[in-house]
């Protein structure tokens, strides 16, 4: 059955495959790796925490083949809260998406700041990013790929800058991750820190690093504007303009779109209270997301069996993303039951241990970005990465918000330059640009953004940024 993949030149494992093969890996150095463990505590706030030089080597428990199987199950039981509000977002998005809403807001923004270009490439931009840091829009920018690249041919440009607007505004947001209650959410709920929490210093990275996306967009777009020869696709500055490009904008956004938001706008709110105020946590928002999708439905005047359909066949359109988070656990089972975490954590720590808690908060963030390139799922990447940077974390006197941070960041601002992407390389087939022209241009901005984390990633240990 894996004949055609044989025969394939450009076949790029899956994802799942990756991760399979990790797990094996795993196993198999919990024969090579010694077996040790730190004493731990629980503080005040419930929160567990190693105590600092109690490492010490135990029996080796190495995982036998059946082992490996049981593993898997095991970390889809453990990760069933975070599997199921996945899931649950997934269908709430797909009967929001459904009613138009969204597609008409961003398309009315677009009307209203039409030929007026920096204002327009503002106006779109700041929508995106405040979607993208929700987790409303990741993948589903797409969509509006061919708008982008419309836009830009009426303002004698180029496809890069269609692309950029739409693309890099969308992830300027989403790699900070300021209230996605997945990606943010799940490496919180890992770390033992309340979802949400840190949201204000989040914040302000978002609007740093949105504001840094503009200027940059604006300033390539400037230069071509100047002399078109300076474009990055000078020979070919629109590569696939045909019929299919050019999308009508004729949605109208109305007073029953922004009734049908009311509950998604009011539903978060309410919830970020409630996790202050209450402790809420994973079933809290889970139920809240399900009161949206109903209320949603409701207002939008959606038939019970209409909106059933949408919901699950949200449901399906995340499931991959989803049932990864249970895969991604069953590797760290396999390292717990192997009693090899805490030996990897001293290993890394010895190495590292003579770095500054800035130094070392730098390096983590630097290590996410790379390690994007190996697992570019941010759920499994995450499953994977924080149970093992938490202690690291405690180690080195860095704030568990810090390390949930240089996550979100380090997976995040590597997502638009990875080739293992799918969002990525669907957006680049749709304009026709080249994998290397969108290197030449999405590299700098990649490197710009690494460089401001890594001021915010110092200024956050200084401050012993908390939850907050």
């Amino acid at each position: 059955m894996f004949r055609d993949n044989k025969n394939n030149k450009n076949f790029r494992p899956d994802a799942y495959v990756i991760l399979f093969c990790v797990l094996v890996l795993v196993a198999i150095l919990t024969y090579i790796i010694p077996a040790g463990s730190f004493e731990r505590q629980t503080n005040e706030l419930g929160i567990t925490t190693i105590v600092p030089d109690s490492y010490k080597f135990v029996e080796r428990q190495p995982t036998d083949f059946f082992d490996i199987f049981l593993a898997i199950q095991e970390g889809f039981i453990r990760a069933s809260d975070m599997i199921f509000l996945v899931l649950i977002i997934g269908g709430t998005f797909t009967v929001i998406e459904k009613t138009g809403a969204i597609d008409a807001l961003i398309l009315k923004t677009i009307q209203k700041t039409k030929n007026r270009e920096w204002l327009l490439f503002a106006a779109i931009i700041s929508m995106l990013s405040i979607l993208g840091g929700m987790g409303i829009i990741s993948i589903s920018v797409i969509a509006f790929i061919p708008i982008g690249i419309s836009l830009a041919k009426a303002m004698n440009l180029d496809a890069l800058v269609g692309v950029a607007v739409m693309y890099l505004g969308a992830y300027s947001g989403f790699a900070i991750g300021f209230m996605d209650p997945i990606r943010t959410g799940l490496a919180q709920q890992i770390a033992e820190l309340p979802i949400y929490s840190g949201l204000a210093y989040r914040f302000v990275i978002f609007m740093m690093i949105v504001i840094v996306t503009l200027l940059y967009i604006i300033w390539y777009a400037n230069r071509i504007k100047k002399d078109p020869k300076k474009s990055i696709l000078a020979e070919n500055r629109f590569p696939k303009l045909d019929v299919q490009m050019q999308k009508s904008i004729t949605l109208e956004f109305n007073l029953r779109h922004l009734f049908v938001l009311t509950p998604l706008i009011f539903g978060i709110g309410i919830y970020i209270y409630g996790a202050l105020r209450w402790d809420w946590s994973t079933n809290e928002l889970a139920a809240m997301f399900i009161l949206i999708a109903l209320l949603t439905a409701i207002f939008d005047k959606m038939g019970a069996n209409a909106f059933v359909q949408t919901f699950i066949d949200g449901c399906k359109n995340i499931f991959y993303g989803a049932a990864i988070i249970g895969l991604a656990r069953g590797i760290v089972i396999v390292m717990e039951n192997g009693m090899i975490i805490d030996t990897i954590v001293q290993g890394i720590y010895a190495t590292i241990q003579s770095f500054s808690n800035v130094t070392g908060a730098i390096a983590m963030f630097i290590v996410h970005g790379l390690f994007n390139f190996v697992v570019s799922s941010g759920t499994a990447h995450a499953s994977i990465m924080i149970p093992i940077m938490t202690p690291l974390a405690d180690l080195m006197n860095i704030p568990r918000q810090v390390a949930v941070q240089a996550y979100t960041m380090g997976d995040g601002f590597t997502n638009v330059i990875n080739p293992l992407s799918g969002t990525l390389m669907a957006i680049l087939a749709i304009s026709g640009i080249p994998l290397t022209k969108w290197f030449k241009f999405a590299v700098p901005l990649v490197l710009i953004w690494f460089a401001i984390g890594m001021i915010f990633m110092a200024m956050a240990v200084w401050i012993n940024w908390g939850p907050m």
